[in-house]
Formats: structure tokens, sequence, C-alpha cells
């Protein structure tokens, strides 16, 4: 009697354990409560570039881990969305620039549907920037100049990698490395020229900042047809 008493007893702590576990990792579960920050209108720059800036400076003093990484968003003719992690390389006062292989799935759709959409995730500030665009090539001499100062490893990479097309094995890569590494070796390494960068210049810039009880604070700038920015406030 005692011994079944125990073995009840076991698998009610047993259970409640399992249930306990499941509720812990359940993804409906998982929130994150966001601190007392504000974004208003009357501190926010009337240049979204300008306040992307003081934004984007605050990430970098605060050590927000890899500012640079964004969501770059395509789709090709049909429609069909693709969405990758870039590395934002320039911030210009008509946008921001990426680099890239001129033949892979991103650049394909781009030439086939000249918009996309970026998306920066700074967690550590509770923050969130979309932006929405057309995407253009940046000049020769734009790509060249960013070419010449990557490291060589990354130079040799890009002639190596015919990025987004099925490949054997990681062989075929390796062998490519050597094989440009052994071309290249008396001498610096020219930018391909299936391989340079482009530019979002933006329609429409939104920036997110979190607030509890998810009532965040959203400011949408949208660029008028006589070039100027709009500033609208979106309901969380």
């Amino acid at each position: 009697m005692l011994f079944y008493l125990q073995n009840e007893i076991d698998n009610c702590s047993l259970n409640l354990l399992i249930k306990n576990m499941s509720e812990v990792n359940s993804i409906a579960n998982m929130r994150r409560v966001y601190q007392l920050q504000s974004l208003l209108e009357k501190d926010a720059n009337p240049d979204p570039i300008k306040q992307f800036e003081n934004w984007w400076m605050h990430a970098i003093e605060t050590k927000v881990e890899e500012p640079n990484a964004m969501t770059l968003a395509t789709c090709n003719a049909s429609g069909k969305p693709s969405a990758r992690i870039v590395l934002l390389k320039e911030i210009k006062k008509n946008g921001f620039v990426f680099f890239t292989n001129y033949q892979s799935r991103k650049a394909k759709d781009i030439e086939e549907n000249g918009f996309a959409a970026l998306v920066f995730f700074w967690k550590e500030l509770e923050r969130q920037i979309r932006i929405e665009g057309l995407v253009k090539k940046v000049s020769s001499e734009e790509s060249d100049e960013y070419f010449s100062i990557r490291p060589r490893e990354s130079q040799i990479g890009a002639w190596s990698s015919p990025q987004s097309s099925v490949i054997e094995n990681r062989e075929f890569l390796q062998e490519n490395v050597l094989k440009f590494s052994s071309q290249f070796q008396s001498g610096k390494v020219p930018r391909p020229d299936f391989w340079g960068g482009y530019i979002v210049e933006p329609a429409v810039i939104e920036f997110w900042q979190g607030r509890p009880g998810r009532l965040h604070d959203r400011l949408r700038y949208s660029l008028s047809e006589h070039h100027d920015w709009n500033i609208e406030r979106l309901a969380p």
C-alpha cells in the first residue's frame, strides 16, 4: 500500500514537473517586458536618415552586437518573397548600402522587381527600424573602393563562390580558393565584375520603440511626391 502511494506521489510530481516545463518552454509564453523608453514626435528628427543616424550612434555607443546586421527582403517577378541577413556598409543621405554577388538570388530578385525592404532589430535597445524602397546598383567606382578595403580572404571568397548556385560539395569551394589564391598571389585582388554594391533608396521608414503592455511607439516617415517627409503615428 505504501509502495503504491509513493508511486502515485512520484507520478503526480513528474506530471507536475512536465507540465511546468512545458509552460516554461512554450513559445506562446515567451515574452519580454519592454521598458519605459519613448519615441515621441517632438523628439524625432524631421529627416528619417538623420533620425536613423541618431539611433545608429546610440546603438554603437551602447555596444549593440552587430548593429549593421539587417534583414533584406526581396521579391521576384512572380511576387515570391525571399529574406536573408546582410550587412549595412554605408549610410548615405539618399539610402542604405550593402554589397553582394550580382548573380545571387537576391540580385536576381532585384533585377526582376526593383523594390526591397530592410529591417534592423536592436533588441538591447528594444528598437526596430523598417525600410521600404527602390534598389539601385552603386557606381563601379564605389564598388571598387569598398572591395579594395575588404580582407584579402573575403576578396578571394568573392571570386571563389558562385553565390546561390548548387555546388557538389565543400571541396569545390576549397579548390576555388586555392585556384584564385594562386592566380592573384603576385598582386592585389581585383573586384569581379559580378560583385558590387546596391543602395536601398527609402520611400518609407518606420521607427519602432518597444513599450510596456505591447503599446509600442511607431513613427512612420513617408516620402511625398514633392520629396518631403510626412510623419505619422501608427497603432502598435
